[in-house]
């Protein structure tokens, strides 16, 4: 699962895939093994809201049982194993391999497998995938190429979900909630000069993926509110996750250690508590892509 804030890869027996150079339009990023290790602690699983809606279009599609399953860009593996319950099989594949030796330490599931794998290139067999996510990861791609491999691999109604959360996240504490997101948004500002462009391509809600992707039977979903609990802590370790952040401490780390110590302490006066394991009510706003290949 990968990330957006301004303001990321078991199968059946298939041929031994030939991995090639990956275009200049894909991203990587997320490869540093400490950025691994805080984003395998503090990223969240897709809120029931959002597996809720993706399950429910592939229901719609395609019917039980279901085969396999495959989670592209799966970071350290909070989107992946949402999967493991509805498949057969579940692939994770992410291009980093400090993300997947996250992702295999944490989950031990007997269907899920996680691999160091390119968006575009997924080793599985032509037309044998129920379902194919990406979650808060496309932005990062070479879109086109992965957008053909999607269609090699997807089964006749199977179904593609692309999901992020956008910027502009909201922190509510008690009576406190006006001048917690003002610290947030500020935190934003603060992060933005750091900011990948690709990211523009989730500031404009997917839509140039969702008209990008080749069949007709598509939809395109905005404004999915969605609810996280967390300790203040969680929502500061949330932060030094994301890549803009990453990139800040690289340039400045003193710098960066001491704003979200600042931040911590600005938080904690606001709130009234002495405690950064204190939950704070995290809403973010998703925008879910989906879509069903043709018969």
């Amino acid at each position: 699962m990968r990330e957006l804030f301004s303001g990321s890869r078991l199968c059946r027996t298939a041929p031994q895939v030939v991995v090639q150079p990956i275009s200049q339009m894909a991203t990587r990023m997320f490869e540093n093994k400490e950025h691994a290790s805080y984003y395998q602690k503090y990223r969240f699983s897709p809120p029931q809201e959002i597996q809720d809606m993706i399950f429910s279009y592939l229901q719609e599609k395609l019917s039980k049982p279901y085969e396999l399953a495959v989670d592209v860009g799966c970071g350290t593996g909070q989107s992946t194993v949402m999967l493991a319950s509805l498949f057969k099989k579940v692939l994770g594949t992410d291009i980093s391999e400090a993300q997947i030796e996250e992702a295999n330490k944490t989950h031990k599931l007997p269907n899920t497998t996680f691999r160091a794998l390119p968006a575009e290139e997924v080793p599985v067999d032509d037309a044998s995938v129920d379902l194919i996510t990406a979650c808060a990861a496309v932005h990062w791609f070479d879109i086109a190429k992965f957008l053909k491999e999607v269609d090699r691999i997807l089964k006749p109604r199977g179904c593609l979900a692309f999901y992020t959360y956008l910027p502009h996240l909201e922190v509510h504490y008690k009576d406190r909630s006006e001048q917690m997101c003002k610290v947030i948004s500020e935190v934003s500002d603060h992060l933005n000069k750091y900011q990948h462009q690709k990211v523009n391509i989730v500031e404009s809600g997917y839509k140039g993926v969702f008209e990008d992707i080749p069949y007709p039977d598509k939809l395109r979903k905005e404004n999915v509110k969605a609810k996280i609990t967390m300790p203040l802590s969680h929502l500061l370790g949330l932060v030094q996750s994301f890549s803009m952040f990453q990139k800040y401490r690289e340039h400045e780390p003193e710098k960066a250690k001491e704003y979200i110590k600042t931040t911590e302490q600005r938080f904690l006066e606001i709130m009234g508590v002495s405690s950064s394991e204190t939950e704070v009510d995290v809403w973010f706003t998703f925008v879910v892509v989906l879509a069903s290949k043709p018969k």
